[in-house]
């Protein structure tokens, strides 16, 4: 079952922004047809990203287990949080306090942790603990900054009225595109709960059943 909104006036699609867990799968199982699906959708004249706010672990298990599902997919092709934040550090030379899972580390390997002068917290409950996360208020009371890798909500490499994104989180995922003028196609897979197109303000573009639709859709309708 398809629900569309309408969003006139929009340029020609090139780029498909694709969520992975809940959307592409849930665990270690694929969503039903979806290796078809974005094949077919590869096979179309438009770029196709993925990307995830989790901070569990880094990208190559990400990759391995997205391979190991049958997903053709690259490296290269993934953007994460875990990435952002990477960049963030970088940019801006500082050296971090990192509060994320252990399995999320290697995304930070090269990165000088000496001495920190700021702090990145992720999902990592295992170091939540009140040794570390005093020296970390301490440091925010003397001024370092507070990276919180699941803030940023968007990925944007072309025009926003020339993307699409597809994923099972109503809010971060759809709204989160569709604040930053990306269209926002919404899935009931994964997190996905009754009603949650109605949630967010404007409403997803389309909310459909699975990855599957939400390529049909883009096939016979944006491009």
């Amino acid at each position: 079952m398809l629900k569309v909104s309408s969003m006139a006036g929009r340029r020609a699609l090139k780029a498909v922004l694709i969520d992975l867990s809940g959307t592409l799968h849930i665990e270690d199982t694929a969503v039903p047809g979806a290796q078809d699906a974005l094949n077919r959708l590869r096979q179309a004249s438009v770029a196709v990203k993925f990307v995830t706010n989790t901070t569990k672990e880094s990208k190559r298990n990400l990759l391995e287990r997205l391979q190991r599902l049958n997903f053709d997919v690259q490296e290269k092709e993934i953007f994460t949080s875990l990435s952002a934040a990477r960049s963030l550090l970088e940019q801006k030379q500082h050296r971090p306090l990192l509060l994320v899972e252990d399995s999320a580390l290697e995304d930070f390997t090269g990165i000088d942790t000496s001495e920190p002068n700021a702090v990145v917290v992720g999902l990592a409950p295992d170091h939540f603990n009140y040794q570390t996360l005093n020296k970390a208020f301490r440091m925010i009371l003397d001024g370092a900054p507070l990276i919180a890798i699941h803030k940023a909500r968007y990925y944007k490499r072309c025009s926003p009225v020339e993307a699409v994104m597809i994923g099972d989180d109503a809010r971060d995922d759809v709204g989160g595109a569709q604040n930053t003028g990306i269209l926002g196609i919404l899935v009931r897979t994964g997190k996905y709960r009754e009603g949650d197109e109605n949630k967010i303000n404007p409403p997803p573009h389309l909310t459909c059943d699975s990855f599957p639709d939400a390529v049909e859709h883009i096939l016979n309708n944006l491009l």
